[in-house]
Order: structure tokens, then C-alpha cells, then sequence
């Protein structure tokens, strides 16, 4: 094996293995837990979704003082692996964070029936499994009736990171927040790609933004990881608009940023610590929406200029009504289509 390709697996196999060995029983577990996370492909501070697992597993840790393991992959292979390695060496509960791990969940909470597995968003069906979902078509269209209210032209746009129907739901409710707030708002979108690269590629998704903004658009809300930051960047550059996702990203660029969709991966992340140590932990399908404070839109400091009071006023009376039930949002993954 060439020097090179073995110093290589040798790095990745430390960065595993290097996990401290812990006995204990599910009966131990549930009083004092050994929380983990292994991250989904990319950057743990990306600024969004890992980040945002990041941010619940320091709050449960700040408030119990109870250490947490965690990992971040660089490509699927290493998947399986990690979640394998802290089973085995005593964490419990272990959440996976993307849908990218719903395989490597499967095939390592079959071989480890005792210990507990979180994994967002994707389901899988075993009973040491907690499967955790949003509803980021009604945080979606939220930010859609915020960029249809502050658009100038009337056409706002949309970068996706991989083209999957999970991200399709995102600008499925952007539309219809957009066309509720405005109809016949254009809303132009682009996919970055079709492999897990798509989100990690902020180059791209500048030269996404940029063509956008060329055809007329003069809001973009990217939800593709960190190629969303190359979003926000180029709508700085442009003096355009921007939505973040996931994570508040407001803060990354005040005063271009007009709100993002916040999506509590963190809350999942710290509700499944709190419930192990409770010994309240469940398995089976959890469904977070509005009406579970699952998803949101942010208005803070850093966007306070931006948003009107006929915004706001519009935003928190539309929110109001989807958690009443007097609005649908329509889920592009009920059908694999979205109404126009």
C-alpha cells in the first residue's frame, strides 16, 4: 500500500477508534446517558443544519454538565462506521443528523438492539429507533410571504442544495407563502447538483445567485448547507436580498439577510439527551411543525430594518393560521408535486 494511502486510512481510523471505551447498561443509560452525534457530510459549524445539532447537544450539555461524543464525516463511507464505533463503545443515544444516514442508522441499530438511535429526517422503522421530521413546507412558506412582500420585482428566487424531494418541500411552501402573500409573484429556482457535493460548494451557489439575480430576482432563500453561504454572499455583493436556512442566519450578513427558516434540529438533538436521561425516551415517528415549535421564521436585531410592519404583521397572521388549521400548506412529498 502506498505510504500516502496508508498515513490516510491510518488518520481516519484513529479519528474512530479514538473514542473512550464505557460499559453500562440501558438501565444506567437512562439516568446518566452517554450522548453522541455523528454529523451529516460537510462542516460541523457550517452555520446551519449541523450546526444547529451542534447548538442542542452544548445546551443539554451546559445545563446537565454531562459530556456528549461527537463525529463529521467527510463521505458516506465513513457513515456506518461512526455510528458502529460509539456504539460500541458505550454511547446511548446516538443521533444521526440527515437523511444520508438512514442506512447506516438501519444496518448498526439492528446489530446494537439496546442502545438508542435518533436520526432526522428520514424514517426508520425498528424499535431502538426515534425518527424525527419537520414540516419545512409551513417554516417555507412563512419566508415565502416575507420575500414576495419585500421583493421590488416581483420575482424571488430559490437554491436547493441536492435535488431530492426533501428539498423540493422547501420551495414547494416558499411558493405558496410567496403566492399567498402576492399572487402572481415569478419564483425562479435551480438545484446545485445530484450527490452529496451539492452542499458543500459556496462557489456555486454564488454563481446560482448571481444568474437569479441577472433575470430579475432580488430575493434568494437557499436551503443547501454551506453552498447556501455563497448565497448570502453574493446577495451582500449584489445589494440584493437573502433567506437563510436551518440555522439563524441573519447574523451572517445584517442588513442583506431578510430572515431564514429556522429548523429546530437543535430542539431534536436536545429533547432526545433530556428524554434518555429522563428514562422518558421513545422510539417512533416525531413530526415537528409550527405547532411544535418545530419550525419558524426569525426576526431579530439583525433583520429588524428590513421587516415592515405590514411584513410582520403578514408573516405572524399567516403563521397564525396554518397552526390553526385555517391554512394547508401543501407537502410536495404527499404527492412528488407541487400546486402552482
Amino acid at each position: 500500500m502506498p505510504q500516502r494511502r496508508r498515513h490516510r486510512r491510518s488518520h481516519v481510523l484513529a479519528l474512530l477508534t479514538a473514542l473512550p471505551l464505557a460499559t453500562a447498561s440501558l438501565a444506567a443509560h437512562a439516568a446518566d446517558p452517554a450522548p453522541a452525534v455523528v454529523y451529516s457530510v460537510g462542516e460541523k459549524f457550517d452555520g446551519s443544519f449541523n450546526e444547529a445539532a451542534f447548538r442542542g447537544a452544548e445546551r443539554f450539555k451546559s445545563e446537565t454538565g454531562i459530556a456528549y461524543r461527537d463525529f463529521v464525516v467527510t463521505n458516506e463511507a465513513q457513515l456506518e462506521q461512526a455510528h458502529r464505533r460509539f456504539a460500541q463503545s458505550g454511547s446511548d443515544p446516538i443521533v444521526g443528523v440527515g437523511f444520508l444516514q438512514t442506512s447506516a442508522v438501519t444496518a448498526v441499530a439492528r446489530q446494537f438492539p439496546k442502545v438508542r438511535f435518533t436520526v432526522i429526517d428520514t424514517v426508520v422503522d425498528l424499535p431502538n429507533v426515534r425518527s424525527v421530521l419537520f414540516k419545512e413546507h409551513e417554516g417555507s412558506f412563512l419566508v415565502g410571504v416575507a420575500a414576495a412582500l419585500a421583493s421590488k420585482s416581483g420575482t424571488i428566487g430559490f437554491v436547493g442544495g441536492m435535488d431530492i424531494p426533501l428539498i423540493r418541500k422547501f420551495v414547494c411552501g416558499y411558493a405558496q407563502g410567496a403566492r399567498y402573500a402576492r399572487p402572481g409573484t415569478t419564483v425562479i429556482q435551480n438545484m446545485t447538483g445530484n450527490t452529496p457535493a451539492a452542499w458543500t460548494d459556496p462557489g456555486r451557489g454564488a454563481e446560482l445567485a448571481k444568474g437569479q439575480f441577472e433575470r430579475g430576482v432580488d430575493v434568494i432563500y437557499a436551503a443547501a448547507g454551506t453552498t447556501g453561504l455563497g448565497v448570502l454572499q453574493a446577495a451582500k455583493d449584489r445589494g440584493k436580498l437573502a433567506i437563510g436556512v436551518d440555522s439563524n442566519q441573519n447574523g451572517v450578513h445584517p442588513g442583506s439577510v431578510l430572515t431564514s427558516m429556522v429548523k429546530r434540529v437543535d430542539l431534536a438533538t436536545y429533547e432526545t439527551f433530556t428524554a434518555a436521561k429522563a428514562g422518558t425516551w421513545s422510539a417512533g415517528v416525531r413530526v415537528l411543525g409550527l405547532k411544535e415549535g418545530g419550525v419558524d421564521w426569525a426576526l431579530d436585531q439583525n433583520n429588524a430594518a428590513l421587516i415592515t410592519d405590514a411584513i410582520k404583521a403578514k408573516v405572524e397572521q399567516a403563521k397564525a393560521d396554518i397552526v390553526s388549521g385555517k391554512i394547508t400548506v401543501h407537502d410536495y412529498m404527499s404527492s412528488n408535486s407541487c400546486p402552482q
